[in-house]
């Protein structure tokens, strides 16, 4: 198998296990506008990065750092959440599109952070994705009775003393790294997919928050592995076969959550 497809099917697992993850959170916070938000701001950093002659990947996770933070700093002050996101998400995209076209010559890669490029996935980008990966798994040993109360009602997990504000900042925060180190995979325009369509379909089957992300990791990976083989043998994006294999999935559970319900009301 040649290296490329290594690093590609790599990457679809690690991914796959961070989707799961921060994809369940913000799901279960019903917090979707936020991840649609950093995932454009990015795009700001990336330009900032080409311009600046540095790397964008880097510059875009400073750029997804900032948004969410401000975002949420802008939300303390009287601003409504859907509001100060929209503000990030639209002041990221104007920077990234003023910097692009200020850059001089060709901007090498841009197709793939906006559409995505599995096959283009390296030893280095997965190495990222498991050093988060890694930090994620140990957050969640440490506070997952927190994360999860926090996600079904933060206002009860305040009035018993939770530390609501550090759970919700370090989430964010995790949820702009994890954008960042998959853009290259799924690209801006259809990243936010793969962080909730796994999670719609795993809804129709769970409740529960842990066999949720369980779940949604299978639904994302068998999303992820059927994109990658569309890939490999049709020669079609496989960012764009992974959400439409996703959003097949889900409505499949959909329909069979319900007839199950139907059958269950007629008994």
């Amino acid at each position: 198998m040649p290296d490329f497809m290594i690093n590609a099917l790599t990457g679809i697992v690690l991914t796959a296990a961070v989707a799961a993850v921060i994809g369940t959170y913000i799901v279960t916070r019903r917090m979707l506008f936020i991840s649609g938000g950093i995932t454009h701001a990015c795009f700001g950093g990336l330009g900032l990065g080409y311009f600046l002659g540095v790397s964008p990947a880097a510059a875009a996770a400073i750029f997804a750092a900032g948004s969410s933070l401000g975002a949420d700093w802008l939300s303390r002050r009287r601003v409504r959440r859907d509001s100060a996101i929209a503000v990030v998400w639209a002041f990221g995209m104007a920077l990234g599109i003023l910097f692009v076209f200020l850059t001089p010559g060709y901007v090498p890669e841009l197709n793939s952070f906006l559409f995505g490029n599995v096959l283009t996935v390296t030893p280095a980008d997965n190495a990222a994705l498991l050093i988060l990966l890694a930090a994620l798994a140990a957050f969640w040993t440490l506070f997952r009775r927190r994360i999860v109360a926090v996600s079904f009602d933060e206002d009860f997990a305040r009035t018993r003393g939770l530390p609501v504000a550090f759970v919700n900042t370090a989430m964010t925060l995790f949820t702009a790294l994890a954008i960042v180190l998959s853009i290259r995979m799924m690209g801006i325009m259809l990243l936010m997919s793969f962080l909730s369509l796994p999670q719609m379909a795993a809804e129709t089957l769970t409740r529960r928050y842990t066999p949720l992300m369980l779940l949604s990791f299978l639904f994302a990976l068998a999303g992820g592995l059927g994109g990658l083989a569309a890939a490999w043998h049709v020669s079609v994006p496989a960012s764009a076969a992974i959400v439409i294999i996703l959003t097949a999935l889900y409505l499949l559970a959909a329909l069979a959550d319900a007839i199950r319900s139907r059958i269950q009301g007629h008994m």
